[in-house]
């Protein structure tokens, strides 16, 4: 004689294989929101990472005994912030003292003096970096957003369903209610699963990001000075106040 088994099956692989096409559904995309949130999590991080390792190299490139050793002590990155930032403002100094090979024919930003030129020549630099480093932090927040509410409908999806089969079997016993009532809560705790690494990752990846670009501020800050002053990384006087002329740079190469 076989033994009889009574026992309810419920739980995540019975949820799916009793779900409707609705239920599978949001079940997918509470998956796919939560691999992509984790992606941009260890992608952004490590990013942050590379770019805190960046910033202790400032420190060298105003050591440095010209320019262009100063910026290969910032490293040769292609995204690295501070030596675009360098190699930005470099090029704004060269174009508007007209030491860029570029014919000379009347611009409006002929009017701006050296500083503004260089100022608004940084600001944009720092805007493309500062969307760079920001780019992809809208998936997390959508995610933290909306997963839980995601999870929500698809509890209230299958609270719906279960009460309908209740109904139909005519049986309301505390087995029979509880158990898909219960089984359907699993989708808001699929929600908070996908929500709250997402929440928690947006704050952290955020709170670095702001250090990272008060750096670059600083760095940019600096660099301002230096190309509006015309003095000397390796200087130890600073330049006369009432001087306002850049002096060439010496941005030869070096071995």
């Amino acid at each position: 004689m076989e033994p009889l088994n009574n026992t309810p099956q419920f739980g995540l692989a019975h949820l799916w294989a009793q779900g409707d096409g609705i239920i599978r559904g949001i079940a997918i995309a509470l998956l796919l929101m939560s691999v992509v949130s984790w992606a941009v999590i260890v992608l952004k991080a490590w990013d942050l990472r590379r770019c805190r390792a960046q910033a202790r190299r400032v420190e060298g490139f105003w050591h440095a005994a010209d320019f262009a050793e100063g910026l290969d002590r910032l490293g040769r990155e292609a995204d690295n912030p501070f030596r675009y930032l360098a190699t930005h403002g470099r090029d704004a100094v060269t174009h508007v003292l007209g030491q860029d090979g570029s014919p000379r024919t009347p611009q409006l930003h002929d009017q701006l003096d050296v500083s503004d030129w260089v100022l608004r020549a940084l600001r944009h630099a720092i805007d493309d970096i500062v969307a760079r480093l920001q780019a992809g932090l809208w998936i997390l927040a959508s995610v933290g957003s909306t997963a839980p509410f995601v999870g929500l409908f698809g509890t209230v999806w299958g609270i719906y369903h279960a009460l309908l089969g209740i109904g139909m079997s005519g049986s309301a016993s505390l087995d029979q209610v509880a158990g898909p009532i219960g089984e359907a809560l699993i989708m808001t705790a699929l929600g908070l699963a996908v929500a709250i690494p997402a929440v928690l990752g947006y704050n952290a990846l955020v709170r670095g990001q702001k250090t990272v670009i008060h750096q670059i501020n600083r760095f940019a800050h600096e660099l301002h000075a230096y190309f509006v002053t015309g003095a000397r990384v390796a200087a130890q006087a600073p330049a006369p106040a009432a001087e306002t002329k850049v002096r060439p740079l010496r941005t030869e190469g070096r071995a």
